[in-house]
C-alpha cells in the first residue's frame, strides 16, 4: 500500500506523520529530495529546489520494493506520485500564514501559500491525479497533531470515507 499525505506547506504533514502508528514506512519526501539530491537545481526566487519527478518516482519504486508493508509519503508533492489513498491536510489560510511566518518564511511566501490554500490548489491537483474516491481531506485548523495523526491512521485502515471537497476557505479571499 502507498499512502500520500500532502497539503500546502504549514498544514502539519510532517508533524502528524511522525506521530502516525502504522506498519507503513514513513518517507519524509522533502528530506529525501535534499539528501539524495533528487532535484534539478534551485529556484532562487523562492529559495527552494526544483524536484526531479522522474528521479523521485524511481527512488520511491525502489524503496517500495524493499518495504514489507508499503509507504506513507509526506510532502506537498506527494500527490504527484502513485498512491492508493491521498490524504490532503488543510488549514485555514489565516492560521496557515501565521504558522509559516513563525517558522521563518517571508511574509510574501506565507501569503502566497495562504492564497493557494484558500483556492484548494493541492486538493484540486490531488483529485485531478487520483480521483475523488481516493482523496481524504483533513482539516488541521485548531487541532492537535495527535488528533490529525489519528485521522490519518483511520484513512490507512480504511475506516474513513473519501471526503474531497468538504473544506472551504474561499471566505479568506
Amino acid at each position: 500500500m502507498r499512502v500520500a499525505v500532502t497539503g500546502t506547506p504549514g498544514t502539519g504533514k510532517t508533524t502528524a506523520t511522525e506521530l502516525v502508528e502504522t506498519d507503513l514506512e514513513v518517507v519524509h519526501l522533502n528530506d529525501v529530495i535534499r539528501e539524495e539530491e533528487l532535484d534539478e537545481g534551485t529556484d532562487e526566487e523562492r529559495n527552494s529546489l526544483f524536484a526531479d519527478f522522474d528521479a523521485i518516482r524511481d527512488w520511491l519504486a525502489e524503496r517500495e520494493a524493499e518495504s514489507e508493508n508499503g509507504l506513507l509519503i509526506d510532502s506537498h508533492l506527494a500527490h504527484h506520485f502513485d498512491a492508493d489513498r491521498v490524504v490532503v491536510l488543510r488549514c485555514h489560510p489565516e492560521q496557515l500564514e501565521k504558522r509559516l511566518v513563525e517558522r521563518g518564511e517571508t511574509e510574501a511566501k506565507a501569503e502566497e501559500n495562504a492564497e493557494s490554500e484558500a483556492l484548494d490548489v493541492i486538493l484540486s491537483e490531488a483529485v485531478a491525479e487520483h480521483g475523488t474516491e481516493s482523496a481524504y481531506e483533513i482539516d488541521t485548523t485548531d487541532r492537535t497533531p495527535e488528533n490529525v495523526s489519528t485521522d490519518i491512521e483511520a484513512v490507512i485502515r480504511g475506516e474513513r470515507a473519501p471526503s474531497a471537497g468538504t473544506v472551504d476557505y474561499l471566505d479568506y479571499l
